[in-house]
């Protein structure tokens, strides 16, 4: 995709925000707290959303009442399952040295990812997009769901943490504390339900749209035409010693055609540690000799970053332009990060842990089956758990990466 039409798409969302903040001044409160003197986070509260909230909430009452019920049911399962698979997940990642990575984190920086040697990470923009986008509905969903019980919503807004300048943005909703902490259990979990509902089913609805409109209008105009390399893996490995340059993009394997990623990775699943291979690009055939993978030796492994490419095809730009079929591939890479990360982020919040909504829901319903005391303790116990869990999941392949390096 033409880089600037990747900059001025990102571009626009980003104007669009900053005029919308600036022509929403009723009730604004700007709150600005500073860590140290670089890194800081600014809380913008504003009305501005809260007639929509009311107007909904009331507006659909009854529906949104057995939605809530629903959201309740998929929290409580999405609860079980995620704590089911995270654990079962780091249990082999700590006993097991050649374990692969079951969970991580997705961040805007290169990391593992879910082939043995592709690296799934969101570019900048994107990442910071969809989390926005993500923060938004999610906490208009609590904000809706409140006003559906006629527990009062006391602002809304956005946030953004900095480090220099502002990188992270968010939304947020502040309902009524006291008068939901007096509410029938039943209507607190809808509430704390509905965040985490809300990102599955626009996860859902992005999916849809994916697979049933965005996809087939690409194929008319995109082709795959390779996989591209992004980027090296820090030391020794063979792709790299090869010759091989970032941007090249790979077209066959062992005369084998690779126009798509998934084609690749299997691939170079069927060979073994330490067998050479032919790769053709599109600069030249280079013969390689594969390497154990540094998190599963069974595994063949090269070194490299990958990313799917594709081009217009030809007859497309003489009708169209450029400007309209990039714009797509723009959308389509938009709608698969909004598609990955709302599951992802909405499975992550029901994890009944601390503050998330998985926690605050199992917090209410332990202290409706135990004296205070009780439930307090086993929820601290639970939250201790899922949080040295998490820790080891981030941190363990980090340092097994480390050690592979140093030995």
């Amino acid at each position: 995709m033409s880089l600037d039409v990747r900059l001025t798409l990102t571009l626009i969302f980003f104007l669009f925000l900053i005029a919308f903040i600036l022509t929403h001044k009723k009730g604004r409160q700007i709150h600005v707290w500073k860590a140290v003197p670089i890194f800081y986070a600014v809380m913008y509260r504003t009305k501005f959303g809260l007639m929509w909230m009311n107007k909904v909430g009331r507006k659909y009452k009854r529906f949104l009442k057995y939605a809530g019920y629903v959201a309740i049911a998929v929290g409580f399962v999405g609860m079980i399952l995620i704590t089911f698979f995270l654990v079962k997940g780091v249990i082999p990642l700590i006993f097991e040295p050649d374990a692969p990575v079951g969970a991580g984190l997705v961040l805007p920086v290169k990391g593992s990812g879910v082939f043995e040697d592709v690296v799934f990470f969101v570019p900048i923009e994107f990442w910071i997009i969809s989390i926005f986008i993500i923060a938004l509905v999610h906490e208009y969903a609590h904000g809706v769901l409140s006003r559906t019980y006629d527990i009062k919503v006391k602002s809304s807004g956005f946030a953004f943490l900095g480090i220099i300048v502002p990188i992270i943005p968010a939304a947020f909703v502040e309902p009524e504390e006291k008068i939901l902490k007096k509410r029938p259990v039943r209507q607190q979990l809808s509430v704390f339900a509905a965040g985490p509902m809300a990102n599955i089913v626009l996860a859902v609805l992005c999916g849809l749209i994916l697979v049933f409109a965005l996809t087939p209008l690409s194929s008319k105009m995109i082709e795959a035409n390779g996989v591209t390399i992004t980027n090296f893996v820090e030391g020794d490995f063979p792709a790299k010693n090869a010759g091989m340059k970032v941007n090249e993009v790979i077209k066959e394997i062992n005369g084998i055609k690779t126009p798509y990623l998934d084609n690749l990775s299997y691939e170079l699943a069927r060979v073994n540690p330490g067998n050479p291979i032919r790769l053709t690009t599109d600069k030249g055939t280079y013969k390689i000799k594969t390497v154990k993978n540094p998190e599963n030796s069974s595994k063949a492994y090269l070194g490299i970053y990958l990313a799917q490419s594709s081009e217009i095809k030809s007859g497309v730009i003489d009708k169209y332009g450029s400007f309209f079929p990039n714009a797509l591939i723009w959308l389509i890479q938009l709608f698969l990060f909004l598609f990955i990360l709302n599951l992802g982020i909405g499975l992550f919040n029901l994890l009944p842990m601390g503050p998330l909504d998985g926690g605050r829901m199992l917090h209410i319903t332990l202290l409706k089956y135990f004296k205070k005391e009780k439930a307090m303790k086993i929820f601290t116990n639970v939250s201790i758990f899922l949080l040295f869990v998490v820790l080891l999941t981030i941190f363990v392949p980090i340092i097994k990466n480390i050690i592979s390096n140093i030995a």
